[in-house]
């Protein structure tokens, strides 16, 4: 979840610069919207893993 973290720093950061600068405003937000998209896939596969290591340990339980 720390790359998730990061992933959401660096769309923060993106956010921050395109208020102080308007003449990238729309370039930094659309790289912020990446960023943003980046950490929701991240987030995503992460809790795959996490419930198909959960589903086989529940598999396991049952042939015993």
């Amino acid at each position: 979840m720390d790359k998730v973290r990061r992933l959401r720093a660096m769309s923060s950061l993106c956010r921050q610069q395109a208020a102080y600068n308007s003449m990238n405003k729309w370039k930094l937000l659309a790289e912020a919207e990446y960023w943003d998209h980046l950490a929701e896939l991240e987030a995503s596969s992460h809790f795959q893993q996490c419930n198909a290591i959960v589903t086989s340990e529940l598999g396991s339980l049952d042939r015993s």
